[in-house]
C-alpha cells in the first residue's frame, strides 16, 4: 500500500492510496534473471470511484484512449526498464500526464464572422449572378 500524494495540476492531488499496482513478468529480451523476477508494474486506477472532481472524471472518461476499459479502470502497463521501482515510477508518470491532459478544461470557441473581403467578393458575386439571370428574359424590339 502506496502513501502519500500524487501531484497532477496546481490544486489537484491523487492520493497513491487509490491506485493499485501488480509485479508481472517483463516481455522481451533479457539476461539470466528475467524468467524470475516481476520486474514490469501494472497500474490500475478506477476513475469513478476516485477522488477527482467531477469534471475531471467526466472528461477522463470521455477521452478516446485504449488504456481506459469499459469499466472507467485506467490499465498501464510500465516495462521499459529493469527494475520494478523504476517502472512504478514511469506508470505513475504516464497516469498523472493522463489526468493532467483531462484536469485541463476546454477552452470555449468563440465565433468568427466573415471578413470585409469575403462579404464583398459575395455580394460581387450575387450581383454578377442576376446580371447573367436577367439577361435570360424576354428580348423587347
Amino acid at each position: 500500500m502506496l502513501c502519500g500524494m500524487l501531484s497532477i495540476a496546481p490544486g489537484l492531488q491523487l492520493p497513491l492510496s487509490e491506485i493499485e499496482f501488480d509485479a508481472v513478468l517483463a516481455q522481451g529480451a533479457g539476461g539470466q534473471h528475467v524468467n524470475k523476477t516481476a520486474s514490469a508494474a501494472v497500474l490500475r486506477f478506477d476513475i469513478r470511484a476516485s477522488s477527482l472532481p467531477e469534471d475531471v472524471k467526466a472528461r477522463l472518461l470521455a477521452l478516446r484512449d485504449r488504456r481506459i476499459g469499459g469499466a472507467g479502470v485506467v490499465v498501464i502497463k510500465a516495462q521499459q526498464y529493469r527494475s520494478l521501482e523504476r517502472n512504478r515510477a514511469a506508470a505513475l508518470e504516464r497516469l498523472r500526464a493522463l489526468i493532467a491532459v483531462a484536469a485541463t478544461p476546454p477552452r470555449p470557441r468563440k465565433p468568427t464572422r466573415p471578413g470585409a473581403a469575403p462579404r464583398r467578393q459575395r455580394l460581387e458575386a450575387k450581383a454578377h449572378r442576376a446580371r447573367i439571370k436577367s439577361l435570360r428574359g424576354r428580348v423587347v424590339e
